[in-house]
């Protein structure tokens, strides 16, 4: 479990919820993450997922090295710099799973729209602190 005595410290944004709602949130994030994935992985395609896969996986290991940076680290602005390049990485990752699956794609879009409200967040910590 992660000691959040230093993020409960800091200036926080407009617009910050309150923070039992980040659990559940990412839970059904995950879980339609993991859909859309199957969904991608198993579609029938002429062409190469090649691109999508690495998409996938490279944001995979952004949104996973985010928390550690920001929460452990406590390094506002490295996490910041990665939720910026994990934005970029997920709108690409949502046009490649569109040319394969539109349902696939769809589903990653809540992912996406959660992601940009955290780099409100994260630069609005960053920025106030």
């Amino acid at each position: 479990m992660m000691n959040l005595t230093w993020y409960h410290t800091l200036n926080q944004p407009p617009l910050t919820p309150p923070a039992w709602i980040f659990q559940p949130a990412w839970a059904i994030l995950y879980a339609t993450i993991f859909v859309s994935f199957i969904i991608f992985a198993f579609k029938k395609y002429n062409g190469s997922k090649l691109w999508g896969y690495i998409m996938f996986f490279s944001q995979l290991i952004l949104n996973f090295s985010w928390s550690p940076v920001f929460f452990y680290f406590q390094n506002v602005g490295l996490a910041l710099v990665i939720i910026i390049l994990l934005d970029i990485l997920v709108l690409y990752t949502i046009i490649e799973f569109f040319k394969v699956s539109k349902t696939s794609a769809y589903l990653l879009l809540p992912y996406f729209i959660w992601l940009i409200f955290a780099t409100y967040l994260n630069a609005g910590i960053h920025v106030l602190n």
